[in-house]
């Protein structure tokens, strides 16, 4: 029986939240939602996670600016987490901005579920 894989969700949006959260403890992740920037960092310094969805606009610390704090932390393996932008406004950003603030991928929303599973699983191989 392999571990269970520990998903942090920060999303300021309760309903996507919680559909996120069904989706993937159906694929058999273990979920931890937050709803801000702040929050992720909090979390961080008690949990590692195996991956972070991440709203890209919460309030208090947005996205961008939580990835590029979880970058720096001294910890290797909590530096490296894989971090993928959940986000209305991906054309806002350009790919590069997604890779300068630490970016692994970005999903658009309305949220694809589908592509939600497939990108979790395979960033946390």
């Amino acid at each position: 029986m392999s571990v269970q894989k520990q998903v942090l969700v920060a999303e300021d949006s309760s309903v996507i939240q919680n559909i996120t959260k069904k989706v993937l403890q159906f694929q058999n992740y273990n979920i931890t939602a937050v709803k801000n920037g702040l929050q992720v960092l909090e979390i961080m310094e008690k949990n590692d996670f195996d991956i972070i969805l991440m709203d890209i606009n919460m309030p208090g610390m947005d996205g961008m600016e939580c990835a590029r704090q979880i970058r720096k932390l001294s910890d290797e393996k909590k530096s490296s987490v894989p971090i993928v932008a959940i986000t209305g406004n991906a054309k806002n950003y350009t790919l590069e901005d997604f890779r300068e603030a630490g970016i692994n991928e970005y999903l658009q929303k309305p949220l694809n579920f589908d592509a939600l599973v497939e990108t979790v699983k395979r960033l946390t191989q």
